[in-house]
């Protein structure tokens, strides 16, 4: 039998015996929970110090451990399904993150907690993945639009929804429930997926020619991944290349990233094939994740931050206002799915980029401490319009002219460069907020000295002493109400910068989506072979 004719009669015999929907809900769910961990501890770190007796920066670490171990493991994810099958390798994962949430619940230390954290992000790491690699072999190229529109959900929707639940668990129970949670969900997805889920075919033959484990390019790997994820972390927290520590380890990160991808060019069997970058519509499509995550992640932190830290606004309240443009996602996801089918990729994700930039530029004209609830709610919703444009058809850019082997390999490398332009995004907002707020400051302090200054801060001395404040207290308390003025205004001009820099990474990323090579609409794409 004939190459094509084998890889033809293994996708007809690995069409589901079960409805393909069930089975993209069940995968989508266990997604779900890893996807809702990178950030639902976000805002009940204060609460994890207080109770175990740790600092604020040795809480952070709760965080950064994770996204370690995540990213570590990623880009590893098809060389692992190679050797396990992808059945058991998916239930492994469950069921060990799983497990995992429930010691980081019932960690006594945060020493502990640190290191179930590290097994949660490392078993965690082969969900996002594996789910959605599952529904590109389940679902056939027409409809699989549909079918990452679904676990768009997942994948847009929980890092939206992971501060504001972890926020209202933590204020209403205790912060041990926001691990807990991943309990009773993981065992019905296991449960679920055991029953439904096959082994392709395919991956037997996979398997058959597996090498033995690459040891060095691994070694590369934890190296470089890890180091890069700490910088990018701690940062800004120890004033970048000012800090010997972050010199050291961005040296550590290149080296181990370079020599990664030199290592693995040349081996027989890479456990990260790097060869998938040489497609460039992979690659393309891996830069735009890059740049999705940041977009994604930083619009996220944006707002709630904004209307918490200067305008007063509770995290309850700041939480409904992103989840107005949570919803907004969930009814256009669909919506996107559907037309995928008649249009083509790039057009949909240059329009999803056009709308992100026009949405940013928006928010950059209309954001104010003046603004209502009501205006803030509607600048969150026209920032998330473009997001369900970009995570559905970019993943179905990637897979073109992929053969249908790869697509393990491919989903890791995808999950890995979006998950690292979420800690890019996180990286860069807090330098260009902390830095353009000192501009700022310092473009405004000079102001201070001017005639009209001081004559505001005599009036309001007036004010104050008119109430029974003595005119030396009254003066001094006029002064640090117009400087606390003069700083909360330096901070929201940071916050408009911010936006414009978003504003700028979509118009770059347009222009890009037109050097995409077209996918076939409307019609089942013939599988690659390589």
């Amino acid at each position: 039998m004939s190459t094509s004719a084998t890889i033809a009669t293994e996708v007809a015999i690995s069409k589901p015996r079960v409805n393909p929907w069930l089975i993209g809900v069940v995968v989508s769910l266990a997604a779900f929970m890893e996807v809702l961990d990178t950030s639902i501890a976000n805002v009940a770190l204060p609460h994890i110090g207080g109770s175990l007796g740790a600092s604020n920066s040795e809480t952070t670490w709760v965080l950064t451990s994770y996204l370690v171990a995540n990213a570590v493991v990623l880009p590893i994810t098809g060389f692992l399904v190679s050797l396990m099958g992808r059945k058991k390798f998916f239930i492994t994962c469950i069921a060990l993150f799983t497990v995992s949430s429930f010691l980081c619940g019932i960690a006594p230390s945060l020493g502990l907690l640190l290191l179930f954290r590290i097994a949660q992000g490392a078993f965690g790491g082969g969900l996002q993945p594996m789910a959605q690699a599952i529904l590109a072999d389940t679902f056939p190229p027409e409809k699989r639009g549909l079918a990452f529109a679904l676990y768009g959900v997942t994948a847009v929707c929980g890092p939206v929804l992971g501060p504001t639940l972890g926020g209202w668990i933590t204020d209403n129970y205790t912060w041990r429930w926001i691990f807990y949670i991943n309990v009773p969900v993981g065992v019905l997805s296991l449960l679920l997926v055991h029953v439904l889920l096959e082994e392709p075919p395919i991956m037997t033959r996979i398997k058959k020619g597996l090498a033995r484990f690459d040891v060095l390019g691994f070694s590369f790997l934890t190296i470089g991944i890890a180091s890069l994820q700490v910088v990018l972390d701690k940062g800004q927290e120890d004033d970048w290349f000012s800090s010997r520590f972050i010199v050291t380890l961005s040296v550590s990160a290149v080296v181990g990233l370079v020599s990664l991808v030199i290592w693995e060019w040349h081996h027989k069997a890479p456990i990260v094939d790097v060869r998938l970058f040489t497609n460039f519509n992979f690659a393309t499509s891996n830069v735009m994740f890059l740049a999705f995550g940041a977009a994604l992640f930083s619009s996220t932190v944006l707002m709630p931050q904004l209307l918490q830290t200067l305008m007063g606004y509770t995290a309850e309240q700041a939480g409904l206002v992103l989840s107005a443009g949570a919803i907004v996602t969930l009814v256009f996801l669909p919506i996107v799915g559907r037309i995928t089918a008649l249009v083509q990729a790039r057009y949909l994700i240059a329009i999803g980029w056009l709308a992100l930039c026009v949405s940013m530029y928006v928010s950059a004209y209309k954001t104010n401490l003046s603004m209502t609830f009501g205006h803030a709610t509607y600048l969150r919703i026209l920032q998330t319009l473009g997001l369900p444009f970009l995570f559905v058809t970019i993943t179905m850019a990637a897979y073109v002219g992929l053969p249908s082997e790869k697509t393990n390999t491919a989903a890791g490398l995808m999950n890995f460069t979006r998950n690292i332009g979420q800690s890019i995004g996180t990286s860069a907002l807090t330098t260009v907020l902390a830095r353009r707020d000192q501009f700022h400051q310092s473009v405004l302090s000079a102001y201070t000295g001017s005639p009209s200054f001081q004559v505001s801060i005599q009036g309001m001395a007036a004010q104050l002493n008119r109430g029974g404040l003595s005119m030396a207290t009254a003066t001094q308390q006029a002064t640090d109400r117009l400087y606390n003025m003069v700083t909360t205004q330096a901070s929201s001009l940071s916050y408009i910068d911010a936006y414009w820099m978003l504003a700028v990474v979509g118009g770059v990323m347009f222009v890009a989506s037109f050097l995409l090579k077209p996918n076939e609409t409307g019609k089942s794409e013939s599988i690659s072979v390589h």
